[in-house]
């Protein structure tokens, strides 16, 4: 790749714009971080906000769906949703365990029934 390769500008542009910004306000996060109290009012505030738009957001993808998920049957999506509470229950509440039980049951479901 040379200085002149237009792409070499455009990777430029995307950590510039992109990663550089939106970093220095995680760093900073992290430093302020440090001198808050986990079990303060404010912060349990914005855990329980941050679970509702998440919870939120899944539901949004579960109940009305678009793209490719819009072709895969409701109870597949439901049941993967259960999968996943049950992946993170079952081993030790890991997200990852949710997780992945979850994907193997909504792409298994996609294709079999497809």
């Amino acid at each position: 790749m040379s200085l002149s390769d237009p792409m070499l500008y455009a990777y430029l542009l995307v950590i510039l714009a992109g990663f550089l910004p939106t970093d220095v306000f995680r760093f900073a996060a992290v430093l302020f971080a440090r001198r808050l109290d986990e079990d303060s009012e404010v912060l349990i505030l914005v855990r329980a906000v941050a679970t509702a738009l998440l919870a939120g957001v899944i539901a949004r993808l579960v109940l009305f769906p678009t793209g490719d998920l819009a072709g895969v049957p409701l109870w597949i999506r439901l049941a993967s949703i259960a999968a996943g509470v049950a992946g993170y229950f079952l081993i030790r509440k890991s997200v990852l365990a949710g997780v992945i039980a979850a994907e193997i049951v909504i792409v298994g479901g996609a294709i079999y029934f497809r």
